[in-house]
């Protein structure tokens, strides 16, 4: 079991760096470019890393297909479309602190369909959370989104919560079909081939070819490290441990992200930003704490 939060912890230390690596990829192409490079460079090293691990990537069923279908219009699809277009505006640290409340989210829709325990400390974490997050986008004056409204980044960002919080709780049943190697492989397949129109449409070609080693650096860190190892490892603790306890490593992912966005990017640390985040991660701890009391009897 060490192996498996292991796994997670470095799950979520990479995807704390896709913040930044994110950041940085937006200055070079457009989101549809961005994804669809990222998916096809982790298609193929996934192929390779599934047929070691697993024998050979599984085959397409009836059974299997309409899961793995979902996976890639989630989790690949709409959360990179997302992801890569709110990165466009919205500095790494503050977009990834927002994100950091999908375990309140995994836990608020895995007790609605899977009939987990959601009891009083989840509903106050879950309000924290979100209180969070209304401090961070608000940066600190909620009377200005209310009289402005949310940004288009801001928006964007919030669709890269629901669509990973459908990415997980789908995948808990996906694998009950297939292993988490090759769900994951066939997710990001079928997930390039959902954005390979669009990137087309939207200048693939051009932008590929003016991309420079910086822009290339940044897909070979997402296509092999964040999403080849962090897709996988992460799978393996939702199918070990549930995808409640799995989702609660997420915290790690702002931290990281923060982190690393003031070091490279020279990002602000704002007292609206550390107080919105102090709250998300206290919102996602009491969400988890009684859920992991609960499973671990």
């Amino acid at each position: 079991m060490t192996g498996v939060y292991c796994k997670l912890v470095g799950s979520a230390v990479l995807w704390g760096g896709t913040w930044v690596a994110g950041r940085i990829l937006s200055r070079h192409m457009g989101p549809f470019s961005a994804a669809f490079l990222r998916f096809a460079l982790a298609s193929a090293f996934l192929v390779f890393l599934t047929a070691r691990l697993e024998g050979g990537v599984p085959r397409l069923t009836r059974a299997n297909f309409p899961w793995l279908l979902a996976l890639a219009a989630t989790g690949i699809f709409a959360y990179n479309a997302f992801f890569f277009a709110g990165l466009r505006t919205v500095p790494a640290g503050r977009a990834a602190l927002i994100v950091a409340a999908i375990p309140a989210v995994v836990a608020l829709f895995s007790s609605l369909l899977f009939k987990e325990r959601f009891g009083a400390w989840k509903a106050m974490g879950l309000a924290l959370s979100f209180c969070g997050v209304g401090l961070i986008v608000s940066g600190g004056n909620p009377g200005r989104v209310l009289a402005e409204g949310f940004s288009t980044g801001d928006i964007s960002i919030f669709g890269c919560v629901l669509t990973w919080a459908a990415y997980t709780l789908i995948g808990k049943k996906a694998m009950e079909r297939v292993a988490p190697y090759g769900a994951v492989t066939w997710s990001c397949i079928l997930g390039a081939l959902m954005l390979l129109p669009p990137a087309l449409a939207t200048g693939l070609v051009r932008e590929t070819a003016q991309a420079g080693p910086v822009a290339w650096g940044c897909l070979l860190f997402f296509g092999i490290l964040a999403t080849g190892f962090g897709f996988s490892w992460y799978y393996e603790g939702v199918r070990a441990i549930g995808p409640t306890r799995a989702g609660v490593f997420i915290n790690l992912v702002p931290v990281t992200a923060v982190f690393l966005g003031w070091l490279f990017l020279d990002e602000a640390l704002s007292a609206a930003l550390a107080g919105g985040g102090l709250c998300v991660l206290a919102g996602v701890w009491l969400t988890n704490r009684r859920g992991r009391t609960l499973e671990s009897r």
